[in-house]
């Protein structure tokens, strides 16, 4: 059996992080010549400390939960709300109140050794909140998250957002900055005034999806109930739910040949394939190119016009959706029942 290597430190803008096991396997298709904790902990090193963008934009001052794999990704995996209580001093917290009411203490980062810091632990994706520390209940980023239905995949998500999504938003006067998933979906974001509580921003969020199914019916879905979504690109409108969150932009994600959920332009979106994006490629793509996403703070916009949408179909009987499972009751909401259950419904259909 080979020895097993010896623990290092990294600095990391100034600050000294740990890195021990570096010789781990933790993409097993990749192997030890690109899949190791090394691997891993040298890419958000890189993507931490770019100039000008990079995973510090995405994750800047948000509460942030972690998706850890601390053998590999075929090992246990630890979704993890809480910063343990034993961490380094330059490591922050920022406290959330759950649906639940609870509250959590999640990571807050504001050093690239943080990012550094979280993968070292095993972290392999980081999920921010849509708030920022200084107000943790005003979102101010609008996900916009096109999750392909079995039958359909990325070239359909590609579609609805290059066809239906992009003209929508700039009919709004809204600025969306796409992002691929890192699997087969795309995810847009859009800056937005931290004005509006979560019941607000999904409200809106509602009204956006609704649109963009109306323009599109053969192509997307806002059904909530698996059962009714067909082969189509379901518009996630709950990831702007009150503790629900996206892989970040330059997260790694949980897939065998550590795709990158990576941000692009519209203009490249047309040629693009998600597994193209890689912790192999995408900090060289990135220095070449910059940051689609490094002038996102630049304009936030108001939800007015969404909400004043959300208004008119409310006026037309189409009122709230379903909240996830975990999730309490809402006020409004209508009954968290699945159609093929619901014998209310069924009668009301005879």
């Amino acid at each position: 059996m080979a020895a097993k290597a010896p623990a290092e430190l990294l600095d990391v803008d100034g600050i000294e992080v740990r890195l021990s096991s570096p010789d781990k396997i933790y993409f097993p298709k990749l192997g030890s010549a690109g899949g190791t904790k090394r691997h891993l902990v040298d890419y958000y090193r890189a993507i931490a400390t770019l100039e000008g963008g990079g995973i510090m934009t995405a994750l800047r001052d948000r509460p942030t939960h972690l998706q850890r794999f601390p053998d590999g990704i075929e090992g246990e995996e630890i979704y993890q709300k809480r910063v343990p209580a034993k961490r380094p001093e330059h490591i922050g917290t920022c406290r959330v109140t759950n649906p639940n009411g609870r509250t959590a203490d999640a990571l807050r980062v504001r050093h690239p050794a943080d990012v550094v810091w979280a993968a070292q632990m095993g972290n392999v994706t980081f999920h921010p909140w849509p708030v920022r520390c200084v107000d943790t209940d005003r979102p101010d980023e609008l996900r916009i998250d096109l999750d392909p239905q079995p039958g359909t995949g990325f070239a359909q998500a590609r579609a609805v957002a290059l066809e239906i999504v992009r003209p929508l938003l700039d009919e709004l006067g809204l600025v969306g900055y796409p992002k691929t998933s890192g699997g087969r979906g795309i995810h847009v974001y859009v800056r937005i005034e931290p004005r509006w509580d979560f019941v607000e921003v999904r409200r809106s969020a509602i009204a956006l999806a609704r649109e963009i199914e109306r323009r599109g019916p053969d192509l997307v879905t806002t059904a909530w109930w698996k059962e009714e979504r067909g082969e189509r690109i379901f518009v996630d409108f709950n990831q702007t739910a009150r503790d629900k969150t996206i892989a970040s932009a330059y997260s790694v994600r949980k897939t065998p040949s550590a795709t990158v959920s990576t941000p692009v332009t519209w203009a490249e979106l047309p040629d693009v394939e998600p597994d193209d994006f890689t912790i192999a490629t995408v900090p060289e793509l990135v220095g070449r190119r910059g940051d689609p996403m490094a002038d996102i703070d630049a304009v936030a916009h108001s939800l007015d016009v969404l909400l004043e949408m959300s208004g008119r179909d409310e006026t037309a009987g189409l009122g709230d959706m379903p909240y996830p499972p975990q999730y309490p009751k809402m006020p409004g909401e209508p009954k968290r029942v699945q159609p093929s259950r619901d014998r209310d419904r069924r009668e009301r259909e005879k």
